[in-house]
């Protein structure tokens, strides 16, 4: 392939994905209840939680906090293999091979 072919390529490649998430669904918090059903449905699982007894499955909406760790390695171990990827694809450009 040509290289003055390559920009045209990558710049394709960005628009169509682009394009792609345009359409993907936003996660925009409305209510779907009106405001008395929903403060209603509220108390009713207020009292609910209540009256159970307390068990290890919290969610996150629950405590306001959860354990992120496995997400920060994870991002990183993929934040440095992305980078030696660039890395290799350098080198390997300055040499010719």
């Amino acid at each position: 392939m040509s290289s003055a072919r390559r920009p045209l390529l990558t710049a394709t490649a960005a628009g169509t994905l682009l394009g792609a998430l345009w359409f993907v669904p936003s996660a925009n918090a409305t209510a779907d209840q009106t405001p008395s059903s929903a403060t209603a449905a509220t108390q009713a699982t207020q009292q609910a939680r209540a009256t159970t007894p307390q068990t290890s499955d919290v969610e996150l909406a629950d405590t306001g906090s959860f354990d992120t760790t496995p997400y920060v390695v994870g991002g990183t171990a993929f934040l440095a293999l992305g980078a030696g990827f660039v890395a290799y694809s350098v080198r390997r450009e300055r040499h010719g091979f």
